[in-house]
């Protein structure tokens, strides 16, 4: 009998040039570029890189800037649906219907050459930030904001979903957010995707299976659970009592741990430099400083006591640059995906350039 592993742990699906994760060294690529050389560009430019292979020069990056800005519009037929949906539904839900009513106003939806799909990859890439502002302020009763094609891609969704133009550091924390975001080899929303696109269906339709995916507290959720631990936490005074607790319930502490990495995800360190500067600018460090403290503890408890590895993943110290943001809990997952569709994107081109149809077999019991 062949050897069955849970959860596919371990298992090579297939060859990727789009990312490369060391686990063990802490390294993240994309297109082998480390992702600490690609988080001072701006999102364009990794979005660039990820669907087409290499990064932009000067004329490539300004014609596709151009083209994202031009499509980043969503019309009156959609803002309608927007306004139909249950505001007490988490964000992702509206997003994914959203998304699936976009589809039906795209002429090249049912077309599957390479330029089609370089199409769609625009207006998907345009539309996600759009889609995202209008829904959250679609719960407040409030018109979507027209985008702003002065600011960038990470500052004109700040200034759509806030009406106000964000500072210097607040439009750079959205776009880093945006680029660490972007790609992660094959998660489980990349690889449910990945299958979606070897069955030869639309890019819209596997896009949709990636937002049904991530939307698991296991996935892209357990962003926003960690910033509603750090709501339930309160004070830096009441960190110790709460992570020990949790630990001698054996409960989960949300944003610890990560089934590829055995050390620090290099995306934290990112996200934990970004958000001591946000806490700087706000004049405010108890969200940075609860961090910090729930990371010493857990540091203390696992690898110093326990010699276990139990490092801040990806949703960690992202969750305390949303806090200083003032992004509401509920849209995390969804801002998440606003980054990531480029890496889907990606993926998706990958997978119909060499494609077999993704078919496991099941060891019957």
């Amino acid at each position: 009998m062949e050897e069955m592993k849970k959860g596919l742990e371990g298992v090579v699906a297939l060859d990727t040039k789009i990312s490369f994760i060391d686990g063990i060294q802490g390294i993240l690529m994309y297109r082998g570029i480390k992702i600490e050389d690609l988080a001072d560009l701006s999102y364009d430019a990794v979005s660039y890189l990820l669907i087409n292979g290499n990064i932009p020069n000067e004329t490539e990056l300004l014609e596709y800037s151009q083209e994202i800005k031009k499509n980043r519009q969503i019309n009156g037929k959609q803002i309608e649906v927007l306004n139909e949906f249950d505001f007490g539904i988490e964000a992702l839900d509206g997003l994914r219907t959203a998304i699936s009513c976009t589809a039906h106003f795209d002429l090249e939806n049912n077309h599957h050459s390479p330029d089609a799909n370089k199409n769609k990859s625009i207006r998907l890439v345009a539309k996600f930030p759009t889609i995202v502002a209008a829904l959250h302020r679609a719960s407040f009763g409030q018109e979507p904001l027209e985008p702003n094609d002065e600011l960038s891609h990470g500052a004109n969704f700040l200034y759509m979903l806030t009406g106000k133009i964000p500072t210097e550091l607040e439009a750079e924390a959205m776009e880093k957010d945006l680029i660490l975001s972007a790609e992660h080899e094959l998660n489980p929303s990349t690889f449910s995707l990945r299958i979606a696109a070897s069955t030869l269906s639309d890019l819209y339709s596997a896009v949709i299976c990636g937002l049904c995916t991530l939307k698991g507290p296991l996935h892209g959720g357990a962003r926003k659970g960690v910033m509603d631990m750090l709501d339930e936490v309160g004070t830096i005074e009441n960190v110790q009592s709460y992570v020990l607790d949790k630990l001698e319930k054996k409960e989960k502490i949300m944003g610890f741990g990560h089934r590829v990495y055995k050390t620090y995800d290099p995306r934290a360190r990112i996200y934990k430099d970004v958000a001591k500067r946000l806490s700087i600018e706000k004049q405010d460090s108890s969200w940075f400083d609860m961090a910090e403290e729930i990371e010493r503890i857990l540091y203390h408890e696992f690898v110093e006591i326990r010699g276990k590895s139990l490092y801040p993943n990806v949703d960690f110290y992202s969750a305390v640059v949303y806090k200083y943001l003032d992004i509401p809990a509920e849209l995390a997952t969804s801002i998440f995906a606003i980054g990531r569709v480029s890496g889907w994107i990606a993926h998706c081109m990958e997978q119909y350039a060499d494609n077999r149809v993704i078919r496991p077999r099941a060891h019957f019991v």
